[in-house]
């Protein structure tokens, strides 16, 4: 019990790190099929859009950062389960190193619609809706390798805990209390 409080204040404060432009979306969130079909009407609004970085490039005076476009969670996160929207570029007036915005990194941007900007993406030049940053914030990768423990999901080479799929060592499996092949509650003990 104390280990799941000690979660949830660890999940709190972490939630509670984040810009403040990142966590709350503006007051008139656009949809990016909005921006896309009329760039010129929503000009110098604000957004708040995310995705996966698909490629940095740097020039004298800026760096252009080409994302592919996910919905946000409550948090700003990209939520990659679901379907890609389509692509933007953010324009920032600081030096991004591409192996810090490292291709397929999740990133959040804070910023204004400034118009659009054409990119070659394969042998196709396509018309893509740029953002002026105000705030960037790379999500952090986690690792879930040691999630289940030792003998939990993947234990010794089965696929669904050890020991061919009962997990006799592990009395948690995706969260949920683990119940033994005759029905027996395996508890866990702290």
């Amino acid at each position: 019990m104390k280990n799941y409080f000690l979660l949830i204040c660890l999940l709190l404060t972490a939630c509670s790190s984040l810009p403040p432009t990142i966590e709350n979306p503006p007051a008139f969130d656009l949809a990016y099929s909005y921006a896309t079909q009329n760039p010129d009407r929503y000009k110098n609004v604000p957004v708040r859009w995310g995705g996966v970085i698909a490629e940095v490039d740097n020039e004298q005076n800026a760096s252009l950062v080409q994302v592919l476009l996910y919905p946000l969670n409550s948090y700003g996160r990209p939520m990659l389960d679901e379907q890609p929207q389509g692509r933007f570029v953010v324009k920032s007036a600081s030096f991004l190193d591409p192996l810090v915005y490292a291709k397929n990194s999740e990133i959040t941007v804070a910023g204004t619609l400034t118009g659009t900007i054409n990119r070659t993406i394969g042998q196709r030049t396509m018309t893509l809706p740029l953002v002026l940053s105000t705030t960037l914030y790379l999500w952090p990768v986690y690792d879930y390798s040691d999630y289940y423990g030792y003998y939990g999901y993947g234990g010794y080479g089965y696929p669904y805990g050890g020991y061919g799929g009962f997990g006799y060592y592990s009395p948690y499996y995706y969260g949920f209390p683990r119940y033994g092949w005759r029905g027996g509650y395996y508890p866990y003990r702290w």
